[in-house]
């Protein structure tokens, strides 16, 4: 029964795929900055300002990109990829983006959603039944692990899992030493792995564990995404890297983006770097192999953190959102839909209009408060960041796209990445 099931929504998501638009936005050109009213004089403190940020050794190395109105204005590349082989650094790394493939899974989900395959609201057990009747941590005993919990009285749904308020954990980048302990002993995956791991069977085990809080009741920072890549396979009857293969990376051509690099692709990859005195050093972890991902099994999917791509790839899906869910002919979502997305999604949870930054469906978003410090876009400009300083902004109204990618861990960067978010905008010329 189960297998017909698969086969009846496999069908069902073939015939649905995404669809020719009216609509025939040009797929990301290069241009000069005048065309598009910025200033290519001023794009250039992009230049100085990596350079210095690469001399004085706050990052070994970066790839930057900067689009308006769908073209390129600046795309460039610093420093070094491999402190190991002195490697200068291309354009067309490719980079671990870690958290900034939650944006992509969150697309995937809401490209079902748009097929009246289920509801936003839909508790998730109703798709994956180990998720029923969710308990809430109690007490937990540090010498054996042991935990006390009682009944949440609520099921986690689905939109709660994408704006991370459903009460689930993250495990070993957890702010609370209690899940840390709890997911360690329970075997969690909770970024990626080079084991023979599938993303089922390690959400299986996840919804089994107590949650931090009612769901609904706070924004707890979560593997929300990774439950949602494994409910992908679950609702199209198709493996999760097929899915995004086949339902946004072919029909955006992005072709660099991928959970496990062909072997042709692999000496593109960027070194995790760290630094040692005063020398970059190649990082080492005791929680994931930093091989991932051109070694292992390749058989886990991490909705949550487990992509690599490049600045253009990237720059291609938000371009994609800029234009309000179509490039190039092709929709992925709905104007009303992608609307919806760019909404408040978590109420006062994140403080509301008192706050910086709320979230939508699939991003962080600038509040009005957060627009007035200067320097960080536009009410709404859409946000989030990668686990190795990956980080992209997307401005709505004045249709820019920044993109600062490097690969560094347990470094004091002088919060570069938000510096390089000013940098672009102060560029604006019109």
């Amino acid at each position: 029964m189960k297998n017909i099931l698969f086969f009846f929504l496999f069908a069902a998501s073939a015939i649905f795929a995404q669809t020719n638009s009216i609509q025939k936005s040009l797929p990301l050109a290069n241009a000069k900055a005048e065309s598009v009213g910025m200033s290519s004089e001023r794009l250039n403190r992009i230049d100085a300002f990596l350079q210095k940020s690469i001399d004085q050794k706050e990052i070994p190395g970066a790839v930057a990109i900067v689009c308006r109105n769908g073209k390129i204005v600046y795309h460039k590349a610093f420093g070094s990829a491999d402190n190991t082989s002195g490697r200068s650094m291309k354009t067309d790394d490719i980079f671990r983006i870690a958290s900034m493939s939650k944006a992509i899974t969150s697309t995937a989900v809401m490209m079902l959603w748009e097929e009246g395959l289920f509801q936003l609201d839909d508790p998730i057990s109703k798709y994956i039944p180990e998720f029923l009747n969710p308990m809430v941590l109690d007490s937990l005993n540090k010498a054996d692990t042991t935990f006390t919990a009682k009944p949440a009285g609520k099921e986690i749904t689905i939109r709660q899992l994408l704006t991370h308020t459903s009460g689930l954990g993250y495990g070993v980048i957890d702010g609370d030493e209690r899940f840390k302990m709890i997911y360690k002993k329970a075997g969690i995956v909770d970024l990626f792995t080079t084991e023979s791991v599938s993303i089922g069977d390690n959400i299986r085990k996840l919804a089994k564990l107590p949650l931090h809080h009612i769901p609904g009741e706070k924004y707890v920072y979560s593997e929300g995404l990774d439950v949602l890549g494994y409910f992908v396979e679950v609702i199209s009857g198709m493996p999760f890297d097929q899915f995004l293969q086949k339902r946004i990376f072919d029909p955006l051509n992005m072709n660099d983006t991928y959970f496990y690099l062909p072997d042709s692709k692999a000496n593109r990859l960027v070194k995790i770097q760290t630094k040692t005195g005063n020398a970059w050093t190649s990082f080492t972890d005791n929680f994931y192999d930093p091989d991932y991902p051109i070694k292992g099994t390749k058989t886990f999917f991490s909705g949550g953190a487990g992509l690599s791509s490049t600045a253009m790839d990237y720059a291609t899906f938000l371009q994609m959102y800029l234009n309000y869910g179509e490039l190039n002919g092709r929709r992925l979502l709905s104007r009303k839909t992608v609307e919806a997305m760019m909404m408040n999604q978590v109420g006062e949870l994140l403080g509301g209009a008192n706050s910086d930054q709320n979230y939508g469906l699939a991003f962080g978003l600038l509040t009005k408060k957060g627009e007035s410090k200067g320097g960080l876009g536009s009410e709404n400009t859409f946000v989030w960041g990668g686990y190795f300083n990956t980080s992209y902004f997307a401005d709505p109204k004045e249709k820019i796209t920044g993109i600062i990618m490097k690969q560094t861990q347990e470094v004091n960067d002088n919060n570069n990445s938000a510096r390089f978010r000013t940098l672009v905008l102060q560029a604006i010329d019109n």
